[in-house]
């Protein structure tokens, strides 16, 4: 169409209502004659509950109702992704409390100062039991189980086959033990849930407010959990202030939140507190990885061997999982590995319980495989980016399957490389580098490289797109936006095929009152399956009108075409045009309806529209004449990928590192919003760099948290971070009509190892070969004085570059032979 939107910088049109507070979230809804719930939390990581005392906490001022776990009766929470039934989670503690934070009891007063005054007198009983909070011990047979009922603190793993052999024909074998460290997720808005019993009038006698990004995932699990029909629940997620894989499915303070609401029959309200966050809300990350790369005498590799412990903290939460599955699907990157031996286990811990943080399972993969490449370069003695480029897999533009069986869908690995080296002009970076180096500079320069791919989409998605008689448009989508632009992205699409100005077009998510399924948004999925759900809505929107205006105009529908202006008419003869409203009007008047006018195309692929035109089961609720609703799904993930170089300083008598650059080239196939992708990627790249430099989750011996604020965790600010270098080559996938793959986590995933790369390299003349992360000025510094005093550990920075893994690894069912936890599936 002239002057097409789609390829230009859009501005968010979310944004108005976000910057002047007119933005609506769980916190700040207006809920007439709601109450407040606050939790008694566990100050024991590890501990028997003896008995709850209630008494003075229920006849406190404004106290409305305490509720201890017999008093509430409430079965295990089931997870969105299930990684061991047997350790399912209680809403409120029962026999045991399993990290510092669970909840024991909950209050519910009128006011929110009342409940929290309260929960302060209810009186809880401990025995204190020894915890487990290391993972590597938690894997060893003596130590203390979580579940005793199961009788071990490992709850899944899998070996690979020992044949072939990974080594067969490597002349060196480069191996080490890496630690990809438990990070907090630290959306702006913690979670939250309002719960609202009775008729609401349209049908629903329970209607749930909830900080989601799933919010038809956790329609489901609620209405399952309380035994209600679904169709007498609502389910609406407002906005949303971040998430990150943070806030999928029902957790347990949920189900206790509703479970009290509809007890009491009034509405209550619970906001979790950063401190409660920083107890409770799930973790990301968190495995120990031993890994072994195999080389020829060439420097080609010959296989690899990963040995993977994922730690799913407290109730196995399903972030242990993510090793047995996107890690393992990922592990064989942007190179030809002939031979992948993997092997895994996920254990629990008395610690915070795992989830998922932006990547889920494909940052630890690309971190693991970019550290080991440059240890072997150094070890080889090649130019990281030269050993790089001799593994690197060729371009494809067909599926190509890997080791592990990771089908790929288009790639050319090189293209970003090449880009983002001539970005950062590689070459006089290292003669800079040497320079320092030569002179004895105090202040080091480090230059790090990672490339990398990862997996995004999966599933189906809802489009509708509905024209109204005011020839203004409302589009529809199971997706469920926290930031990340679909308003703008969605709403460009139905503007760019019909011709409708952008302004005039609404978007409604989120709400299950008015979308009738979704998907969700987790995945880096949402553009490529919603946003081709709304394309193909939006062409059976455009073949219905140009039906109509060939009725009215007595024409050949292939006669009718989109005019500038957006108004529909006969080629050659745009005085006759008729606008969207007429049209809107003529289909009210004639009767027309999508139903049942399907368009043919199948049921998943590049054309995978179900339903097309929607049936009555697909259409929403309220759906006007002139309308398209359906499901899109693709055959397959997809695979973006990309290539990131990062520069930093060192100072070699401080340890303090200092991040100057970074160059990122990630190709996410078409893109249609370079605005929207370019935030992406700064955002995923903060993050990520957080990661490498700055940021851990960390627990004493007893388990007590030791960074449980933002005064502790370091997390940092815009102060901290260099202007980043975002740019883009575009190589589209087949899998959809857009061409489009996956941006969300991009950034995340790059970003991460080209740092630690950056701050290792910068101290590689001293010896050092590796820091572990985070590399915080402590730890670099002791790396430093651990190479200058000849320590026989100055290569792993101060400790061991590799110890034996443990003994579990040996102990594990064969890959072949495993039943698969569901969670090993979850991409969020």
């Amino acid at each position: 169409m002239p002057g097409s939107l789609l390829g230009n910088r859009v501005r968010r049109v979310e944004d108005p209502d976000l910057l002047t507070g007119r933005a609506t979230f769980v916190g700040n809804l207006k809920i007439p004659g709601c109450l407040a719930a606050a939790f008694v939390r566990s100050p024991h990581a590890h501990a028997r509950v003896v008995s709850v005392d209630i008494a003075a906490a229920a006849t406190a001022p404004g106290v409305v109702a305490v509720y201890t776990a017999a008093d509430l009766d409430l079965a295990p929470v089931p997870g969105l992704f299930v990684l061991n039934a047997a350790c399912a989670r209680p809403p409120l503690a029962t026999d045991k409390v399993r990290f510092v934070g669970d909840a024991v009891a909950v209050v519910v007063a009128e006011r929110q100062a009342s409940a929290d005054d309260a929960a302060e007198l209810v009186v809880v009983d401990y025995e204190p039991l020894e915890p487990v909070v290391d993972p590597v011990a938690a894997a060893t047979p003596a130590a203390p189980p979580q579940f005793d009922a199961v009788g071990t603190n490992v709850v899944a793993g899998f070996a690979g086959a020992a044949e072939p052999d990974p080594f067969a024909g490597a002349v060196r074998v480069v191996r080490a033990e890496l630690e990809n460290q438990r990070v907090a997720v630290v959306p702006m808005e913690t979670d939250a849930i309002a719960a609202v019993p009775g008729d609401d009038g349209d049908g629903h006698e329970l209607t749930v407010y909830v900080s989601t990004q799933m919010p038809h995932a956790f329609w489901k699990l609620v209405s399952e959990y309380f035994g209600v029909d679904q169709a007498t629940v609502r389910v609406v997620a407002p906005h949303v202030g971040g998430a990150f894989g943070s806030k999928v499915g029902m957790g347990a303070e949920h189900a206790a939140v509703v479970a009290a609401a509809l007890r009491l029959g009034r509405p209550v309200r619970w906001v979790q507190t950063r401190a409660e966050a920083f107890l409770g809300m799930p973790d990301g990350r968190g495995q120990v990885q031993w890994v072994e790369l195999g080389f020829d005498a060439d420097g080609h590799l010959t296989g690899m061997h990963c040995r993977v412990l994922g730690d799913a903290g407290a109730y196995a939460g399903f972030g242990g999982a993510l090793g047995l599955g996107p890690t393992r699907m990922m592990a064989e990157g942007v190179y030809r590995i002939p031979v992948v031996r993997y092997d895994v286990a996920a254990v629990v811990t008395n610690t915070t319980p795992m989830g998922a943080f932006r990547g889920a399972g494909r940052p630890e993969a690309a971190e693991l495989l970019e550290r080991m490449m440059d240890l072997s370069a150094a070890e080889l003695g090649v130019d990281p980016v030269e050993l790089r480029r001799r593994n690197l897999r060729p371009p494809f533009s067909e599926p190509v399957t890997t080791a592990v069986g990771t089908v790929y869908d288009t790639g050319d690995y090189e293209a970003p490389l090449r880009r983002a080296l001539e970005l950062a002009d590689y070459d006089a970076l290292r003669e800079e580098q040497a320079a320092r180096r030569a002179r004895g500079d105090a202040v080091q320069l480090g230059i790090g490289v990672g490339v990398y791919v990862e997996v995004t989409g999966g599933g189906s998605e809802l489009g509708a797109v509905e024209i109204h008689e005011d020839g203004t448009a409302t589009v529809r989508v199971g997706t469920s936006s926290h930031g990340q632009g679909h308003a703008t992205a969605f709403s460009t699409i139905v503007s760019d095929t019909l011709g409708i100005p952008l302004e005039h077009v609404r978007f409604v998510q989120s709400d299950t009152a008015v979308v009738p399924r979704g998907g969700g948004t987790g995945g880096s999925r949402s553009l490529q399956i919603g946003g081709s759900a709304v394309l193909r809505a939006a062409e059976e929107v455009l073949e219905q009108a140009r039906a109509l205006a060939a009725a009215e105009l007595e024409a050949a529908p292939e006669d009718v075409v989109v005019f500038d202006g957006g108004r529909i008419g006969v080629a050659g003869v745009p005085s006759r045009a008729l606008g969207w409203g007429q049209l809107a009007q003529l289909a009210a008047r004639a009767g027309v309806s999508s139903d049942g006018a399907g368009s043919g195309r199948g049921s998943d692929g590049a054309d995978g529209a179900e339903g097309a035109g929607g049936g009555s089961e697909s259409r929403p609720p309220g759906l006007g004449p002139l309308a398209a609703a359906l499901d899109f799904k693709e055959a397959d993930s997809s695979f973006p990928f990309g290539a990131h170089v990062s520069v930093v300083e060192v100072d070699t008598e401080t340890g303090k590192v200092r991040p100057v650059r970074h160059v990122a080239v990630d190709d996410c196939g078409r893109i249609l919003n370079p605005l929207l992708v370019t935030g992406q990627q700064h955002g995923g790249i903060a993050q990520g760099m957080a990661q490498a430099l700055w940021e851990e989750k960390r627990f004493d011996d007893a388990g007590n948290p030791v960074t449980a604020s933002l005064a502790d965790y370091e997390m940092p600010s815009a102060a901290e971070l260099p202007s980043f270098e975002a740019t883009n080559t575009e190589t589209p996938t087949f899998l959809n009509p857009l061409g489009a793959k996956g941006i969300g986590e991009s950034g995340t995933i790059g970003s991460t190892p080209a740092v630690h790369n950056a701050v290792v390299d910068a101290i590689a003349h001293l010896g050092v070969r590796h820091v572990a992360m985070p590399c915080t000025p402590e730890r670099v510094w002791r790396a430093i004085e651990a190479a200058r005093s000849g320590s026989p550990d100055a290569a792993g920075g101060g400790r061991p570059l590799w110890r034996d893994p443990p003994a579990v690894f040996g102990t594990l069912p064969l890959y072949s032979e495993a039943g698969l936890p569901d969670a090993a599936g979850a991409d969020i």
